[in-house]
């Protein structure tokens, strides 16, 4: 972070197809979506500079909309910011939108919920087309049994039994608020949204709701792997291709001009 009395704090809105990238936190190969960030905005500004998002996302994972801010004594419009920055972002990457917020925002703690969607090819074959795009499984599954289990994930809960081992997490005890599925043809897509989540939370919960789905557990099941904590018990973490962090939801106070993260237009 640059030095000085004048520090101005930006949010940034960033899109990214996770495929070409080894996630989002800065990594000593700096194939990271972070380093790739860092280094447009070292051009753009002159400057080292850092910055914080609001949820890290893994290898393969893209996103609607990344929130994340950055200290400068840089004096730019907006608008400079996004032209300026994805100047010198690969096609994968882009600032979607960027505006100036008081020094008390903050992408990760200001953050009051977090909305991941997970979109799922189901058919016989895969599809080269959707390639890194989406999850795919050949076996059928059946949308009611999936949305009836997903109904034990609302509300406060211990997800233990969906935290990957290296989860850094301060508590695992979130709070799920939304847990819709819907079937389009052939396309099963998986909305979650809660307060935070853990480390490959929504993969493995994925995972399990595709068991329920594939006919090997009732509905009934996703209850007692919650209840049990243990992550032995749950299904192993789903593939990261059709995972998309879909929207970060902040008080109207911060102004965010954020967009619409439907799905459907992206796809």
């Amino acid at each position: 972070m640059e030095c000085g009395k004048d520090l101005k704090r930006i949010a940034l809105g960033i899109q990214y197809d996770g495929a070409p990238w080894s996630g989002w936190q800065t990594q000593p190969n700096g194939r990271t979506v972070q380093d790739r960030l860092q280094a447009a905005i070292a051009e753009f500004t002159k400057a080292g500079i850092s910055v914080t998002c609001a949820g890290r996302t893994d290898a393969g994972v893209h996103a609607i909309e990344q929130v994340v801010h950055l200290d400068t004594e840089l004096e730019r419009e907006p608008i400079s910011w996004v032209r300026g920055l994805n100047s010198f972002l690969p096609p994968s990457i882009a600032v979607r939108w960027a505006c100036e917020v008081p020094r008390d925002f903050h992408a990760r703690s200001s953050a009051r919920a977090r909305c991941y969607k997970y979109v799922l090819y189901n058919h016989p074959i895969r599809s080269p087309l959707q390639h890194g795009k989406v999850g795919w499984t050949f076996r059928p599954l059946a949308l009611e049994p999936m949305q009836q289990a997903a109904q034990y994930l609302l509300g406060e809960h211990d997800f233990s039994a969906f935290r990957a081992a290296a989860c850094q997490a301060f508590t695992p005890v979130k709070t799920m608020h939304e847990v819709h599925i819907e079937q389009r043809g052939s396309l099963f897509i998986f909305t979650l949204r809660g307060n935070a989540f853990l480390h490959h939370m929504v993969r493995n919960i994925v995972g399990s709701l595709l068991y329920v789905g594939k006919g090997d557990y009732p509905p009934q099941w996703m209850d007692q792997v919650l209840q049990g904590r243990d992550r032995n018990h749950a299904a192993p973490t789903f593939m990261p291709d059709g995972l998309y962090l879909s929207k970060v939801t902040y008080d109207e106070k911060w102004n965010l001009p954020q967009e619409d993260s439907d799905l459907s237009l992206w796809l």
